[in-house]
């Protein structure tokens, strides 16, 4: 079965929706030099960390400027696993696996997907996004999943499906893939507008239904006949 993460919370309603849903993991995103509603600071990352129940694997999403910063944001926050974005490179992640009593998960455009097989052997597991120029996850954009099947397939670590993913396609990307597991953050959150938007936007807070959605379309996926 598909494990699912559950990414970028900011708040322990958002940390007990997601456990209620079923989610295996959480992502709590620090220090990241975008602008992210998910950004929350160390403290409270401790907190929801904290806060999180057995058996639901707390990951410290970050994209440190430095391996020493990921160690230090990594052995202040104490969580399962360190999921890091950016321009690290292979020795980087080596540094930071050996250095961090945490899963090192290390995320790779899924439109490189030379990337992948570089970090291969010094990640404990691979997250495949559609990134940004600056290497920033959470774009909300799908990639080719038919692509990103093959060269998967040559991969020994674990494969993180990122990418678009929503509580309507999310079934149909683990029937393509065969993800170890997925990972959503703006496909399950709710919207807002102020005045100054002609648009709603993303707040960062997480729909219950949303969630609850998502996590049993991912599970239920290969239970699920296709049309």
């Amino acid at each position: 079965m598909t494990r699912v993460k559950i990414c970028g919370l900011t708040a322990r309603e958002d940390l007990r929706v997601a456990v209620e849903a079923g989610a295996d993991a959480v992502g709590l995103l620090v220090d990241v030099p975008v602008d992210s509603p998910r950004e929350i600071d160390t403290q409270r990352a401790v907190e929801l960390a904290e806060a999180a129940p057995p058996f639901v694997t707390t990951v410290l999403v970050t994209m440190p400027d430095s391996p020493e910063r990921a160690v230090e944001l990594t052995s202040a926050v104490d969580p399962d696993a360190v999921q890091v974005h950016g321009n690290l490179g292979v020795g980087d992640i080596a540094y930071l696996t050996a250095n961090v009593n945490a899963q090192v998960l290390k995320v790779v455009d899924a439109a490189e997907p030379e990337d992948a097989r570089r970090y291969d052997d010094v990640a404990d597991a691979l997250l495949v996004d559609s990134v940004d120029e600056e290497g920033a996850g959470g774009t909300g954009r799908t990639h080719d999943w038919e692509r990103t099947t093959e060269f998967a397939a040559d991969l020994d670590s674990p494969v993180v499906l990122a990418g678009g993913l929503t509580p309507d396609n999310v079934a149909d990307a683990v029937r393509s893939v065969e993800p170890f597991a997925v990972d959503v953050a703006s496909g399950v959150e709710r919207s807002g507008t102020d005045a100054s938007e002609t648009a709603p936007s993303t707040t960062g807070r997480k729909d219950p239904d949303a969630v609850a959605d998502f996590v049993a379309n991912a599970k239920r996926a290969y239970s699920t006949p296709t049309p």
